[in-house]
């Protein structure tokens, strides 16, 4: 057999990927991290129990679900509460839920539950220890949770179309980790294989907090209906997943954490890099190939958004499918490097929605080169904060000229490239934007302008000793370290920036969101505005009960057809 080629040439630049057109054009792969989550859960032979399930007639009441692995277990603490619907919101002002839970680092006694109890239902003004891992909450889907107890409370099956619509009996509406509001910090779990990877915590509670919706739908159908009530058909609850409300709270983290994006970057296009230097693909990678692409034609008959940019977009993905489905034959499969060549028509032909989905289905027959590289995506953000003094300005500026020619050639005198600012809420402590001529804080906004603050910077060097070291320039002018720290950090790390100005009229912050969302492995994008959206995780994948005996890795992608 021929060798595979070098990758060298085959990287995709970060001027053509690191942009928030096709940021916002992502979709999920699989180096996604609820995938990553479910294999390792199936290969290490992962239980679930549920101890506790104390639910009251209303739907209030207390559950847990304990995850056991080969050297430790996790519980998820679940409180349901009976709210009325007027007092529903996906808003992160609300202060009251549906339900609200927990990740519980071991198995909690009885006076942990009740002082949770005492505490989780209040998620920010609660009081917690480095026991408590995550922290979220979420609502129920007002269309969908009372149509599915009704007809399961009569012995009935729900319709599937509504089912489809909807997607999921309940949304999250924040799931926070990472020492948040006086949580477990990141530390503590670090050292773990099991969460290790990048959020492989909030993916664990997530999946579990799916698995308490179908037992709770369930459960208020046995009461309502008694001995003629169904349970809810286990195709079925394949087919729900837990949905998710994301808002502007996100949207800073792909900028704050640029080493970390580097890594998952630089993760998924080395893979992508590698599948297009094979010489060949055999026939299972060609009918994998094809199963995922018929599966997720499955999937987009069913994503719809009223969103007046992604839908019209969803229409033209529609037509590339089409488009896909004609070049990827036999004669495109024996042709040399054919993968490549599918990439290449794909950057020639179809729309930037289609060529990002390419980029998924190209690397979904291929887990021996994709999966390994998740152990790259995590990193220690620290080793990369120091700043190298010694380093001349001249050295600084020449690593602008070369790496920064996007925002160099922004003209920020121009108001529409100077519109908005980034703050923090007061009260919520989340991020917001604000209109720079019209609202009162900009002297408190967030150092997220990098276009800008790189331009100043580059200033400021100009004006200085090109022989003098950083060191003496960040002493007159120490505004100016934190765009010094990403100006090095970039230098090591191409896939650190996103290369567009995100203080401009023309961004739209969940183009943000949509990309850290398909790294988690999101999907059915639904935006709201241009600032939040809802999605849909874990549709398809196996429940708890599922996941020991068999596991249909591609489940992501739609029902199984083909096993890849």
């Amino acid at each position: 057999m021929q060798a595979a080629k070098s990758i060298d040439g085959l990287m995709r630049p970060p001027d053509q990927v690191m942009r928030l057109d096709r940021l916002g054009s992502m979709h999920q792969t699989r180096l996604s991290f609820m995938r990553e989550l479910l294999r390792r859960l199936h290969r290490e032979r992962w239980e679930v129990s549920r101890p506790v399930f104390d639910i009251g007639p209303r739907g209030a009441g207390v559950a847990t679900y304990q995850a056991s692995g080969p050297e430790r277990a996790y519980t998820l603490v679940c409180f349901a509460h009976d709210l009325p619907p007027e007092l529903r919101s996906d808003r992160v002002i609300a202060e009251v839920w549906d339900a609200t839970f927990s990740l519980f680092d071991g198995v909690p006694t009885t006076i942990d539950i009740d002082r949770l109890g005492q505490n989780v239902p209040r998620q920010e003004a609660g009081r917690y220890r480095q026991t408590e891992l995550v922290l979220a909450r979420a609502n129920r889907s007002a269309r969908l949770f009372d149509n599915v107890v009704a007809c399961l409370a009569k012995g009935c099956q729900p319709d599937t179309d509504a089912l489809d619509s909807v997607g999921y009996l309940m949304r999250t509406t924040a799931v926070y980790g990472n020492g948040k509001f006086g949580i477990a910090d990141r530390d503590r779990i670090a050292g773990r294989p099991e969460l290790a990877g990048p959020f492989q915590a909030e993916m664990l509670t997530v999946w579990l907090i799916r698995a308490f919706t179908i037992d709770l739908v369930e459960h208020m159908a046995a009461l309502a209906g008694g001995r003629i009530a169904a349970r809810l058909d286990r195709r079925l609850c394949r087919r729900l997943g837990i949905g998710n409300a994301t808002g502007l709270g996100m949207a800073p983290f792909l900028v704050r954490h640029p080493a970390l994006i580097h890594n998952w970057m630089a993760a998924r296009e080395t893979a992508l890099a590698r599948v297009r230097a094979l010489p060949s693909a055999s026939r299972q990678q060609i009918d994998c190939f094809r199963s995922a692409l018929r599966r997720f034609s499955l999937h987009l008959s069913r994503w719809t958004t009223a969103d007046p940019v992604l839908a019209p977009r969803l229409a033209t993905l529609a037509v590339d499918l089409s488009l896909i489905y004609g070049f990827t034959s036999d004669a495109a499969f024996a042709a040399q490097l054919p993968w490549d060549a599918i990439c290449r028509w794909a950057e020639k032909t179809v729309s930037l929605e289609a060529r990002e989905l390419v980029v998924s289905l190209v690397l979904e027959p291929h887990p021996a080169i994709a999966d390994p590289l998740f152990e790259s995506m995590a990193t220690d953000e620290l080793a990369s904060f120091t700043i190298d003094g010694r380093m001349s300005c001249q050295a600084l500026l020449t690593l602008i000229d070369r790496s920064y020619a996007w925002a160099l050639a922004t003209d920020f005198s121009r108001r529409e490239e100077n519109r908005l600012f980034w703050y923090v809420s007061e009260e919520k402590l989340e991020p917001r934007l604000g209109e720079r001529a019209t609202e009162a804080g900009a002297e408190l906004e967030q150092p997220l302008a990098v276009a800008r603050d790189v331009k100043l910077l580059r200033e400021a060097l100009t004006a200085c000793d090109p022989a003098a070291s950083l060191a003496q320039l960040l002493i007159r002018h120490p505004e100016h370290r934190h765009t010094v720290r990403r100006v090095q950090l970039e230098s090591q790390r191409p896939y650190a920036e996103i290369r567009d100005n995100l203080i401009g009229s023309g961004v739209r912050p969940i183009d943000l969101l949509r990309c850290k969302l398909s790294f988690f492995g999101a999907t059915r994008f639904d935006p709201r505005s241009d600032k939040w959206l809802r999605v849909t995780m874990f549709q398809n994948a196996p429940h708890p009960n599922e996941m020991p005996d068999s596991y249909d890795d591609g489940w992501i992608w739609g029902p199984e057809e083909v096993p890849c």
